[in-house]
């Protein structure tokens, strides 16, 4: 099973949290392989609530928003869009597991943390120069 680190396990707790509690207590007498599945669907409602919340608002957002409205064809840039964000999230589910098999999760965390960090530090860097 697959151990999340860092503020994604926190979500992922919580939600979980929310939704095995009642299960546990209708169902005490479940199914390793169920219970297990279960979790992955634990998994799979926290990654989309995380998401979810992150994109909303975001330039992809706001982009697609004003293609759509400039467009005389909003559900190809419907298709377009997601077909992007598909790839994209592809993307990062197979570089974060490669990453994920070669380094260390606290390793992993601190690379992840300075490369948001340079990233804000650019983005304030631009808004203050320009």
């Amino acid at each position: 099973m697959e151990q999340l680190n860092g503020p994604e396990s926190k979500i992922h707790a919580t939600l979980i949290e929310e939704v095995e509690l009642p299960r546990q207590a209708s169902a005490p007498h479940m199914s390793q392989d169920r219970q297990e599945r279960w979790q992955g669907f634990g998994v799979f409602c926290s990654t989309f609530v995380t998401i979810f919340l992150a994109e909303l608002g975001d330039k992809t957002q706001v982009t697609t928003l004003l293609m759509s409205a400039e467009s005389q064809s909003p559900w190809m840039v419907f298709a377009g869009a997601g077909l992007a964000l598909i790839t994209t999230s592809l993307l990062g589910v197979l570089v974060g597991r490669w990453l994920a098999n070669r380094l260390s999760p606290k390793s992993l965390e601190t690379a992840a943390g300075a490369a948001l960090l340079l990233v804000s530090v650019s983005l304030l860097w631009d808004v203050v120069h320009f």
